[in-house]
């Protein structure tokens, strides 16, 4: 065998190790995956039976009921994005933002029936939403005075001056 042969069956060889540990990574990472679907996306794209994924929209207005089963607190509510709506079920005690017309994101699966069992419940808010703590520290520094308007963005609160 030749040098140039001995190098070229090197250079395969290890072309063909990086190339199976590729392949065996990105399996690895699908198992992994969890996509974000709106209720819309489910209902025309049903997931695979048992996938894991995030539904995300707005819980329905006067749709949430809370239960005991067990002893344990059972959420029952309905997540929408306008046009379809999904029926969630969720066994825990639910975020302190949670409520009826606000933003959710859901970790779960699909069941047989359509519906949806969380295994996480995740509540969203908008870019106005500011913890009470902060707004109260604001307040109390003299940063930010509600009757003068909403408050200063969050990127200018080190830099804010006091309002008189």
């Amino acid at each position: 065998m030749t040098r140039k042969m001995r190098r070229l069956s090197v250079i395969l060889a290890c072309g063909a190790g990086l190339g199976s540990a590729s392949a065996l990574t990105l399996s690895a990472f699908s198992d992994n995956l969890v996509f974000f679907m709106s209720p819309g996306d489910i209902a025309t794209h049903a997931p695979a039976p048992g996938r894991t994924i995030r539904l995300g929209g707005l819980v329905q207005a006067k749709s949430l009921r809370v239960d005991k089963q067990d002893g344990e607190p059972v959420a029952r509510f309905v997540v929408t994005d306008g046009r379809t709506t999904i029926p969630v079920s969720y066994t825990g005690i639910l975020p302190d933002l949670f409520r009826e017309g606000q933003g959710v994101v859901a970790l779960g699966t699909i069941q047989p029936d359509h519906s949806f069992r969380a295994q996480e419940v995740l509540a969203k808010h908008d870019e106005t939403y500011m913890p009470k703590d902060v707004a109260d520290a604001l307040k109390r520094s003299g940063h930010w005075n509600p009757a003068q308007g909403p408050a200063p963005p969050a990127s200018t609160w080190n830099s804010v001056t006091a309002s008189r």
